[in-house]
């Protein structure tokens, strides 16, 4: 009788395997949002002026990227937090817009509780870049409550 194998690892389920997710889902929510972001008056000149003619490597990247947040296949490789302190004419109005566009896209194009999934990791990569910006721009705020020894 054979021991199972201590160094084998258990699969790896992201959060959008139980509700559903595929890698189909993943490429029509990416592809069918930007086409919603490159038309749009507020986002549209932001990421055209800085993707140019790259659009279809930028929406490989970003299928990649939403595969390893959702389904955990750890294909994306890049820095978001790196890329994104790099434009300085972001603003928390441009995450707001962001997120309400990427919401519309996900209640349009997918399941009710994988489109759940996907906002709620939509927004919490949104806050966690929003956050890396400020400290990269020395914009945090002052801590407050500690004292001092």
């Amino acid at each position: 009788m054979s021991s199972p194998s201590i160094s084998a690892s258990p699969p790896r389920h992201g959060p959008g395997v139980a509700v559903g997710v595929t890698e189909a889902m993943i490429g029509d929510l990416v592809h069918g949002f930007y086409a919603t972001v490159r038309t749009d008056p507020t986002l549209g000149p932001i990421f055209n002026r800085i993707i140019g003619d790259e659009w279809d490597a930028h929406l490989a990247k970003l299928c990649d990227f939403w595969s390893s947040v959702m389904l955990m296949t750890g294909r994306f490789r890049g820095s978001p937090m790196v890329a994104h302190s790099k434009i300085p004419e972001i603003a928390p109005a441009h995450f707001v817009r962001w997120l309400h566009l990427f919401r519309q896209s996900a209640e349009r194009l997918c399941p009710p509780q994988a489109a759940a999934v996907f906002v709620a990791k939509s927004e919490m990569i949104a806050q966690s870049l929003q956050y890396g910006i400020a400290a990269a721009r020395g914009e945090l705020p002052p801590l407050t409550g500690t004292t001092g020894s």
